[in-house]
C-alpha cells in the first residue's frame, strides 16, 4: 500500500512576493495521487480537461477545466495528471494572514474575508466565473509582483461576488481536528483511494486505525458527516464517471472496474448520485466535450 500517511506540504512564497504563484504545463504537476494538506489557502485553475476532485470528504468529477478554492489545512489530492487532458494548471497559495493579521478586517475586505472563511469546506466555481476568472489568473504570470498582488485581490473580490459557486463539503465540516484524528482519517482516505476497486470490509478498515467497528463508524460519521459505506460508494461512482467520459468500454465493465460487484446495485446508486443512468450520463458528456 502506498501513500498511507498524509503528506504535509511545505510552501515558500514566490521570489519577491507574499504568496506563491505557479503555472504548470500539461503533465508537469504530478501531485494527483498525493493526499496532502498545508496551512496555505489554495486557488487552483485547470485550463481544460477532465478529472477527479477529492477535497476533504467531497468526491466529484470535473469536465472542461476547473476552478477551486481550498481552505487552510483542508486535505486534498492534486487535480491533473497525464490523463486529464488539460493544457495548463495554475496554482496560487497564500497564508491566511499573508497581507498581515488585520488586513482582511477592514470594511472593504468584508466580502473577501467571508469567501476565505467559506473556503474551509472547499468551493468550486462553475462555467461563467471559471472562464472569466481563469483567464485573469493566467495573465498574472507575466506581471511584476505589485501588479500581480493587485490583480489577485481583484480576483478574490470577483470570486467573493460570484453567483455560481458550489460548496464542496457540508457546512460546518472541518478536517482540522486533533492531530491523532487527522492521522486516522487520512489513513482511511488513502486506503480507499488505493483499494476502491477491491472489496473493502469495515472490519479491515477499523483494524487499520486500531478501532472497533462500532467506534470507527461513529468516528467516521462525526468527522465527515457521512457513513464509511457512503464514502466508498461515492469514490467508486466518481471513478465510474471518469471512465464513462474517457474510456470507450461497456458500462458493465465500468461497473466492475469501479469496485461494484452487482450491476443492478451500481445502476441504482449511479442514478441516485447523478440523477440519470450511466448511458444518459455518457451521452450528455459527449455533447459537453464536443
Amino acid at each position: 500500500m502506498k501513500n498511507v500517511t498524509p503528506s504535509f506540504e511545505a510552501i515558500a512564497p514566490s521570489f519577491g512576493s507574499s504568496f506563491t504563484y505557479a503555472s504548470y504545463t500539461e503533465k508537469t504537476n504530478n501531485k494527483s495521487d498525493i493526499w496532502h494538506y498545508h496551512p496555505e489557502i489554495e486557488l487552483v485553475y485547470v485550463n481544460g480537461g477532465s478529472g477527479k476532485r477529492q477535497i476533504g470528504s467531497h468526491l466529484s468529477y470535473y469536465t472542461d477545466g476547473d476552478l477551486i478554492l481550498i481552505g487552510s489545512n483542508l486535505p486534498h489530492c492534486g487535480f491533473t495528471n497525464e490523463e486529464t487532458g488539460n493544457t495548463v494548471e495554475t496554482v496560487i497559495q497564500m497564508k491566511p494572514d499573508f497581507l498581515g493579521e488585520d488586513f482582511f478586517e477592514i470594511v472593504e475586505m468584508k466580502k473577501i474575508k467571508n469567501l476565505l472563511q467559506h473556503a474551509r469546506i472547499g468551493i468550486a466555481f462553475e462555467k461563467e466565473t471559471k472562464n472569466r476568472v481563469g483567464s485573469q489568473i493566467e495573465l498574472m504570470q507575466k506581471m511584476n509582483p505589485l501588479d500581480r498582488l493587485l490583480s489577485f485581490l481583484k480576483i478574490l473580490n470577483d470570486l467573493a461576488h460570484s453567483k455560481d459557486s458550489i460548496f464542496l463539503n457540508a457546512d460546518g465540516f472541518s478536517m482540522v481536528t486533533q492531530m491523532q484524528d487527522n492521522d486516522k482519517i487520512n489513513l482511511v482516505f488513502n486506503y480507499v483511494k488505493n483499494h476502491y476497486f477491491e472489496s473493502i470490509a469495515l472490519e479491515q478498515v477499523a483494524d487499520l486505525v486500531s478501532m472497533t467497528v462500532p467506534s470507527f463508524c461513529r468516528f467516521f460519521k462525526k468527522i465527515t458527516n457521512k457513513t464509511f459505506t457512503a464514502f466508498v460508494n461515492e469514490y467508486r461512482l466518481v471513478h465510474a464517471c471518469k471512465l464513462l467520459a474517457e474510456k470507450p468500454i461497456s458500462i458493465t465493465k465500468i461497473c466492475f472496474e469501479s469496485g461494484f460487484n452487482n450491476f443492478s446495485h451500481f445502476n441504482k446508486l449511479f442514478n441516485e448520485y447523478t440523477g440519470k443512468n450511466a448511458s444518459q450520463y455518457r451521452n450528455e458528456l459527449k455533447n459537453i466535450l464536443k
